[in-house]
């Protein structure tokens, strides 16, 4: 029979049962604009990106590449070292200007994901500065599509439409970035953390890691056609909660149980085997705008399913479990309804 976890009913197990090993996992931060002037929603202000950049140093993090910080995550090599790396969607012009002059000042290295058609245009960044800051050491520039599409599948789009409309995106955004700068990097960004499991075989058939936008450490566990990165925008990114976001691991569930995230029912339903580390009474789960959620647990499969109904095309069931060190252990789910309008 399934056993229900409330807010009010919980099992009660020993502080040993719970404890989880200090291992360290990589947490990958996730900018669009660094200015006071650009949409809020995307947003971080220059000042807390500058709060941002010094908490990382006072809590002795190390910043990392993405490309080889993600790898030995997944390989799980990083032991107890704290690592981080800083990510930038779209190559908007507050990026030259405002974030690389701070990084490069601590020599943080950073990633710029660049959907290609807009480079040049108002807001963004030219391909000149491209170039001045590809040569820079600790610098990756990669694939974040050719257009900014939306790049699952729609509802009434033939599989070959789709087929085509995607291979062109990511094939010809990744021949302009080698054409413009001479470079081949194997990552991509999903255009607003969208995706869907053929979205993801593409990407594996490319050998390109694959980068989401909910929210979660990479460790060994994770699925590499969907790693998640902390969204530090101005109302995710405060410095109050920014420590635990630093210091969090992957909640060791294996990727592969979990769903692409299309969903066929509002709300969905999210499963999967919890591992024999965690203590279910110490574990809390959230769901987007509805707060703290209950769960069942029958046997070793636990069962979520938000009360009530999404409005939103995108939103996530967040679970958290305290490490032994004081930190937390962090899975996210996001959803996608593609029967709600495109951004």
């Amino acid at each position: 029979m399934a056993k229900r976890i409330t807010t009010q009913t919980l099992l009660a197990v020993s502080l040993a049962g719970f404890a989880l090993a200090a291992k360290a996992d990589l947490v990958v931060l996730q900018y669009h604009h660094v200015s006071d002037s650009t949409p809020p929603s995307t947003s971080t202000s220059v000042s807390l990106f500058e709060g941002q950049m010094e908490m990382i140093g006072e809590l002795n993090i190390e910043v990392v590449p993405l490309e080889s910080g993600t790898r030995d995550a997944l390989d799980g090599k990083l032991d107890d070292r704290k690592q981080v790396a800083i990510t930038f969607d779209d190559a908007y012009e507050s990026v030259y200007s405002t974030a690389i002059p701070e990084l490069e000042e601590r020599g943080y290295p950073y990633t710029i994901f660049v959907n290609t058609d807009a480079i040049g245009s108002n807001g963004y960044m030219t391909w000149e500065q491209l170039e001045k800051v590809r040569d820079r050491s600790g610098v990756t520039i990669a694939n974040h599509s050719e257009d900014h599409g939306h790049l699952a599948r729609r509802p009434d789009e033939s599989r070959n439409d789709w087929t085509q409309r995607v291979e062109n995106s990511l094939d010809t955004a990744q021949e302009t970035l080698a054409d413009r700068l001479g470079i081949d990097v194997p990552m991509f960004a999903y255009p607003y953390g969208e995706f869907d499991e053929a979205l993801e075989r593409k990407i594996k058939e490319r050998d390109w890691l694959g980068y989401g936008q909910q929210s979660g450490a990479i460790g060994a566990t994770s699925g590499d056609t969907r790693l998640p990165r902390f969204p530090m925008a101005n109302a995710y990114g405060q410095l109050n909660s920014l420590k635990d976001k630093l210091r969090s691991k992957a909640l060791p569930v294996d990727a592969s149980e979990l769903p692409d995230g299309v969903i066929d029912e509002n709300p969905p339903t999210l499963s999967f085997t919890v591992p024999d580390s965690i203590s279910v009474d110490r574990l809390t789960c959230f769901a987007s705008g509805q707060g703290r959620v209950d769960f069942e647990v029958s046997g070793d499969e636990l069962t979520l399913k938000a009360p009530e109904s999404f409005d939103s095309r995108r939103f996530r069931y967040n679970c958290t479990h305290p490490a032994s060190d004081g930190s937390y252990y962090w899975l996210s789910q996001q959803w996608l309804d593609l029967s709600k309008p495109e951004d």
